[in-house]
């Protein structure tokens, strides 16, 4: 196993980051709640508020609204490396996690889906393994995030080369928990 980094952030979605009807849905990122801790299932992601009630992500399979109806991105996984690609090329309306990741890990490289491929499990401070994940499959970039980043709508000339850019797992990668457990802001990622 090798380390890929520490975890920075983690986040739930509310709400539906896009809303609207098509072409003329919209991002904003104002849905998203930064939270201490996560509890990672098979299921998706729970955050732990203020409070320390557990709050339903978007993507869980329980929330009302799932996002994730065959249950194959109930967990996103972001890298800081890509944040800063994508700041370099939109500026500084990115900032960490607004893609809406749930689990954002401070790394000294870039990602592709073939370098997730065994997975990755998640290790307190101690070392002890937490959760694993399956990493399935790229988060594909959609039109209303890309016209957020370059702060209005974009045109069908300039979508694509921008579209290209996010994909291949710059926007970040879906997962699926292995098991059940909960993870905090420092805890380690590993390669499997």
């Amino acid at each position: 196993m090798r380390d890929i980094g520490r975890i920075v952030r983690l986040q739930i979605q509310r709400s539906s980051l896009k809303t609207g009807d098509k072409p003329n849905r919209v991002y904003d990122p104002a849905p998203l709640l930064p939270v201490p801790r996560l509890a990672v299932s098979p299921e998706g992601v729970l955050g732990e508020a203020a409070d320390h009630s557990w709050v339903v992500d978007i993507h869980h399979g329980a929330h009302p609204d799932t996002k994730n109806p065959d249950g194959q991105h109930g967990v996103s996984l972001g890298f800081t490396t890509h944040y800063a690609a994508m700041r370099d090329r939109f500026g500084d309306r990115i900032t960490l996690g607004c893609a809406g990741d749930n689990i954002l890990v401070e790394a000294d490289r870039r990602f592709e889906l073939e370098d997730l491929g065994s997975g990755v499990a998640l290790r307190s401070a101690s070392g002890a393994d937490l959760v694993r994940l399956s990493v399935l499959d790229v988060a594909h970039p959609c039109r209303p995030f890309t016209g957020w980043a370059l702060g209005g709508r974009v045109e069908t000339e300039a979508l694509k080369s921008h579209l290209q850019f996010l994909d291949g797992g710059t926007r970040g990668f879906y997962c699926l928990g292995v098991g059940c457990g909960i993870v905090a802001v420092g805890d380690r990622v590993v390669l499997l």
